[in-house]
């Protein structure tokens, strides 16, 4: 029988040697060649990146081969490199696009690959349908796949030096030498070790790092910037008095953040920060983007601004499009992902956190500390997210779609809102969003409300009306 593969929010992701074989990335790989092709994009080249995640550097040059059996130029990644990085580097040599081999925060066993076309930012449906199409008949007909082992179309290069000048452009890197800032940085051991804290360095912090070494078990755990995993970056930050710590997940395009108290900051007080900083810095006119699952503190806040709001489906890829299509100054998901207008339209955990080291240092202020003040003018916002198992999940939201609740824990509905999803809104803003995972028997509520009791009456509702 042979096997499907499909690119889902952000790529094809799979355990290694179960499904994520030599075998099958070299179908993709055909898969995404011919897409190129398709495109009329073939000679201006291709990067090929990757995470550091177990045998990565082997399977991009197995995808290097097959690109180069096509015909296609590529441009290989010296060492593993951030997903941001690497979206940079299309702009920068002006390619067809990056393939980067990447799991992103998943589990040390999963392996991954996605595609970023010339426009720098996750591929849009139109791109990925096509990779699948070409990837199923390569599958089925293994001649198809065209390889060139003498490396005659493949050239190593770094693309660290091109993004840091970036950043230093991006960020005021002499605002922060001023402030003399004392910053942990934990790398868990992913691709942003040599960029973040680097970044850092350079702008004059006193600089402790973690993780700061390949370790393609990310430590034993999930590379990925939660409040769990940075238990001990949280413990030293309050332990030494340091002003901030940071991180990134695996492929760096996830930010992690922790107040000066050590406590973890989630991404739905982050962006809001973010979004209040880079209006009184940079762009005073425009909107934000936020997806659908976001905090609606974004909302609040822009208002008060003076700014827009667009509302997107999940997935960075709308976000990009905003960036780069629309007014959006910043853009911002709940699962941690930001996005800068001038920057490259991915999601970039470095930068993101730069953008807090910043903000430290032109307001004097901690982190906790703007937010506290944000929350005096705009209000207190909750959130939370469950995945509820559920044996059909497009059976029961095709059921929610007939009938839902007019409460929300009492509070009437107001609104109600199908951009991804079935999302309710109450009277009093708070809101509940109902969504089918794509790969798994789960649906996702997102929950919001103004207090923490409020919100827990909500996450007993919502159990009881998935029935989970």
């Amino acid at each position: 029988m042979t096997q499907k593969i499909r690119f889902g929010t952000d790529g094809w992701r799979a355990v290694i040697a179960r499904e994520f074989t030599f075998a099958n990335l070299a179908a993709v790989a055909q898969g995404i060649a011919e897409t190129v092709r398709e495109r009329g994009t073939a000679e201006r080249g291709v990067i090929v990146g990757y995470d550091p995640r177990f045998l990565s550097e082997e399977f991009a040059g197995e995808v290097a081969a097959v690109l180069a059996g096509n015909g296609i130029r590529c441009l290989v990644s010296e060492r593993d490199a951030p997903t941001p990085v690497l979206a940079h580097a299309v702009l920068d040599h002006q390619t067809a696009g990056a393939v980067i081999l990447t799991a992103s925060h998943n589990p040390p066993i999963y392996q991954g690959i996605k595609f970023v076309p010339e426009y720098a930012s996750p591929a849009f449906p139109d791109v990925t349908d096509r990779i699948e199409a070409h990837t199923a008949e390569a599958l089925a007909d293994s001649a198809r796949i065209k390889r060139d082992d003498s490396g005659r179309l493949v050239e190593r290069f770094d693309p660290r030096p091109s993004y840091l000048e970036r950043l230093a452009e991006e960020i005021d890197f002499e605002a922060i030498r001023g402030a003399g800032l004392k910053v942990k940085v934990d790398c868990l051991h992913g691709a942003s070790r040599g960029y973040l804290d680097t970044a850092l360095e350079r702008a004059g912090c006193e600089v402790e790092v973690f993780g700061a070494n390949r370790d393609p078990l990310f430590g034993g755990d999930m590379p990925d910037p939660s409040e769990k995993r940075l238990g001990f970056l949280a413990e030293r930050v309050a332990a030494d008095g340091a002003h901030l710590g940071l991180a990134a997940d695996g492929d760096g395009d996830r930010f992690g953040v922790v107040d000066a108290s050590g406590r973890f900051l989630r991404p739905n007080q982050v962006i809001p920060l973010a979004l209040w900083h880079v209006q009184r810095t940079r762009f005073p006119t425009g909107s934000a983007a936020r997806t659908v699952a976001t905090t609606h503190m974004v909302d609040a806040l822009a208002e008060r601004l003076g700014l827009g709001v667009q509302e997107t489906p999940v997935g960075f890829k709308y976000l990009g499009r905003a960036l780069r299509e629309t007014d959006a100054i910043l853009c911002g998901e709940e699962s941690g992902g930001l996005g800068l207008r001038g920057h490259v339209p991915e999601k970039d955990g470095i930068l993101a956190d730069l953008l807090v080291v910043e903000m430290v240092a032109k307001t004097g202020r901690s982190p906790l500390e703007v937010l506290r003040e944000l929350e005096q003018e705009v209000g207190t916002f909750v959130s939370k997210r469950l995945d509820l198992r559920v044996p059909d999940p497009a059976a029961l939201m095709d059921r929610f779609k007939g009938a839902l609740p007019d409460r929300l824990a009492r509070s009437p509905v107001a609104r109600r809102v199908e951009v991804d999803g079935v999302k309710l809104i109450a009277e009093d803003g708070r809101w509940m969003l109902l969504r089918p995972s794509g790969t798994e028997p789960l649906v996702r509520v997102y929950l919001e409300a103004h207090d923490a009791e409020v919100l827990a009456a909500m996450e007993e509702e919502a159990k009881r009306l998935v029935g989970a």
